[in-house]
C-alpha cells in the first residue's frame, strides 16, 4: 500500500510540477500583454491566436479534461490534485483554464442520460463545445426562491420563458445549462435544468455586461423558447442538487485560486520589501511590512489546507457544502487582504495598472459576490452551525 501511496504521489507531484511549468513558461509571458489591453479598456481577455497556441500547448502535454473520466480521453484526476493545479493557475492574471471548465463538467457527469453524454459532455471534454450555465435572474440573485423563469411543457417540447443574468462565456457558449421553474414550490422545489442549443428560436442575449478585471459577463432572454423534451437536465424538479455540485466544484476552485494569488502578491511584496529602501532602510526591515509578511504567509497555509481538506472529503464522497462556504468566505478575503497590503508596499507603483496587482485585487472583489456572496455564506453557515447545536 505505502508503496502505492508513494508512487500516486510522484505522480501527482510530476503533473503539478508540469503545470507550474507551464504557468511560468506559457502564461506568465503573455501578462504585460493582457495588462495592456486592460490599460487600453478592452477586454481581458486572449486573442485567438494566443489561445489556439496555448491549447496546442495543453494537447501536447496532456493538460486537457484533466477531472473528465478516461472513457471520454480525461485523465480522471482527483479534486486533491486539481485544487494544486488550480493553485498554480491562480499565480497569473492571464485569463486561462485547462479544458473544459470544470463545474459544468461535473453537473453533466452527474445527471446527464445516455444520449445527452454522446451529444453534449462527450463533445465537451474533447473541448469541441464550449458551454455556460443560465442561474441567477435580475432581482434573485443568490437566492434560488426568487427564481422566475418558467418552463412548461407542451407536448415534446418545455417552452422556457425568463431572464438571466451574470451569465458568463454565453457570447461563445455552444449551449446552456438553463436553470426554470417547471413547479410550484418555493425556494428549490420545482428547480429543473434544461440545456439549450445556441442558435434556438426564443434564446437572445441581451447584453454584455462589462466586469471588474476586464471580465463580461451577459444578460439572456428566454421568449417562448422550445427546447425538445430529451434536452431535459436530470429529472424534473431535481435540478437543485446538481447545480449546487457544479458550486461546489467552483467554490473549490476559487479557494486555490485565491491561494495562488495570494501567494504571487506575497512573493512580489517580499521581493519589493528587500530592494526599496526608505529612510536610509530597506522596506524589510520595517516591522509593519514584517507582520504583513508573516500574517500573509500563516493565512495562506490555513487556506490551503482548508482547500485540500475540503478536497480530501469530496473524494472520499463527503457532503462538502459547509466546507466550500467557509472556504468561499475565507479564501476571498484572505487574498484582498495579501494583496491589498502587497499594494500598500509599493506605495503608489502598487496602485498603477503597470503591475498585475489591480487584476488580482479587482478579481478577487468579483469572487466576492459570485458562485454566492459573503454574507449569504455567513448566514448559511450559521444557520447549519445553529442547527446542529443541542
Amino acid at each position: 500500500m505505502n508503496d502505492l501511496q508513494n508512487e500516486q504521489n510522484e505522480e501527482r507531484q510530476m503533473i503539478i510540477d508540469l503545470v507550474t511549468k507551464f504557468v511560468d513558461q506559457e502564461l506568465m509571458p503573455l501578462e504585460p500583454a493582457i495588462l495592456q489591453r486592460e490599460i487600453k479598456g478592452e477586454a481581458c481577455k486572449l486573442l485567438p491566436d494566443e489561445e489556439a497556441s496555448l491549447l496546442a500547448k495543453c494537447k501536447e502535454l496532456g493538460l486537457w479534461a484533466l477531472d473528465a473520466p478516461e472513457e471520454f480521453g480525461g485523465a480522471n484526476l482527483d479534486s486533491k490534485t486539481l485544487v494544486a493545479i488550480n493553485e498554480e493557475l491562480g499565480r497569473t492574471v492571464v485569463p486561462f483554464t485547462f479544458p473544459p471548465d470544470s463545474p459544468n463538467l461535473h453537473m453533466l457527469m452527474a445527471v446527464a442520460n445516455d444520449e445527452q453524454r454522446q451529444k453534449y459532455l462527450l463533445p465537451y471534454a474533447e473541448g469541441k463545445l464550449k458551454g455556460a450555465i443560465a442561474i441567477s435572474e435580475p432581482g434573485a440573485g443568490g437566492d434560488p426562491s426568487g427564481m422566475l423563469t418558467r418552463a412548461e411543457l407542451d407536448g415534446d417540447h418545455w417552452v422556457i420563458n425568463g431572464r438571466k443574468i451574470w451569465v458568463s462565456r454565453a457570447s461563445y457558449a455552444d449551449f446552456a445549462i438553463v436553470m426554470a421553474r417547471t413547479g410550484e414550490g418555493k425556494r428549490h422545489d420545482g428547480v429543473t435544468a434544461f440545456i439549450v442549443d445556441k442558435g434556438t428560436p426564443g434564446y437572445e442575449i441581451l447584453r454584455e455586461i462589462p466586469m471588474l478585471s476586464g471580465h463580461r459577463t451577459y444578460e439572456l432572454a428566454f421568449e417562448n423558447c422550445r427546447v425538445p423534451a430529451g434536452n431535459l437536465l436530470g429529472t424534473i424538479g431535481g435540478g437543485f442538487g446538481p447545480m449546487q455540485l457544479r458550486l461546489i466544484v467552483r467554490r473549490l476552485q476559487m479557494g486555490a485560486w485565491c491561494v495562488g494569488m495570494a501567494r504571487r502578491a506575497l512573493e512580489m511584496m517580499c521581493s519589493h520589501a528587500k530592494q526599496r529602501v526608505t529612510f536610509g532602510e530597506p522596506l524589510a526591515n520595517r516591522q509593519a511590512i514584517q507582520w504583513w509578511i508573516a500574517d500573509a504567509a500563516t493565512k495562506i497555509h490555513a487556506c490551503r489546507l482548508m482547500v485540500l481538506d475540503a478536497a480530501q472529503k469530496q473524494d472520499a464522497g463527503k457532503d462538502v457544502r459547509f466546507e466550500a462556504s467557509m472556504i468561499k468566505v475565507y479564501a476571498t478575503e484572505m487574498a484582498t487582504e495579501v494583496i491589498d497590503h502587497a499594494m500598500q508596499t509599493f506605495g503608489a507603483m502598487g496602485v498603477t495598472k503597470e503591475l498585475p496587482l489591480h487584476l488580482m485585487a479587482q478579481r478577487v472583489r468579483v469572487m466576492r459576490v459570485y458562485e454566492g456572496p459573503t454574507e449569504v455564506h455567513l448566514m448559511s453557515m450559521a444557520k447549519k452551525i445553529l442547527k446542529d447545536t443541542k
